[in-house]
């Protein structure tokens, strides 16, 4: 549910862009946006699969970070991916997400009035919020303590390599994508 509720807040800063006038930086949003979340989605659903070995197909609780933690030493390779996907979508610097929604910031900042000002701000503090959620899912899921069904963390491990591999490919294309925006010097 993380995931899917995040969609709106992307949605919001590629309207943000749109509405701002800069399409060519709204579609560039669509474009990064497309890496890091196919990869968390994918990632999640590695997260599940795993989950789901021992626990049963269709059990809430593969799904419930709250009786998630500790899958970092479990699913090592998943947790790396997810965590770029994580840092992207959080536009933590020089992952794509950084260089596309700072571009739509910089587009409102610069528009040099108070509606400019107020845009920039809601903004802002949209994608402060985001960094903490992503944060939270992250943590949440693969660090502290498991605090679910020891049976469970017991049986679960990495996914097969037909899961993992997209994982990274995603992985190399949310940190690099947003290079693409960067103007040669």
């Amino acid at each position: 549910k993380v995931l899917a509720y995040s969609t709106v807040s992307q949605l919001g800063f590629m309207f943000m862009a749109a509405g701002l006038g800069a399409f060519h930086i709204a579609v560039f949003h669509v474009f990064t946006h497309a890496f890091f979340k196919a990869l968390l989605f994918l990632g999640s659903g590695s997260v599940i699969h795993s989950l789901e070995h021992s626990l049963g197909h269709g059990n809430p609780d593969s799904q419930d970070l709250w009786k998630m933690g500790g899958l970092k030493e479990k699913m090592p390779i998943t947790c790396g991916t997810m965590t770029i996907g994580a840092l992207a979508l959080a536009g933590f610097p020089l992952f794509a997400g950084f260089f596309s929604k700072d571009a739509i910031l910089y587009t409102a900042f610069h528009r040099g009035d108070a509606l400019g000002w107020l845009i920039y701000a809601l903004g802002v503090g949209a994608a402060v919020c985001t960094a903490f959620y992503s944060a939270r899912l992250i943590g949440l899921t693969f660090f502290g303590k498991w605090r679910g069904n020891e049976h469970a963390y017991a049986h679960a491990d990495e996914s097969p390599r037909s899961m993992t591999l997209p994982l990274i490919i995603l992985a190399i294309f949310a940190f690099f994508s947003g290079w693409l925006m960067v103007p040669a010097a």
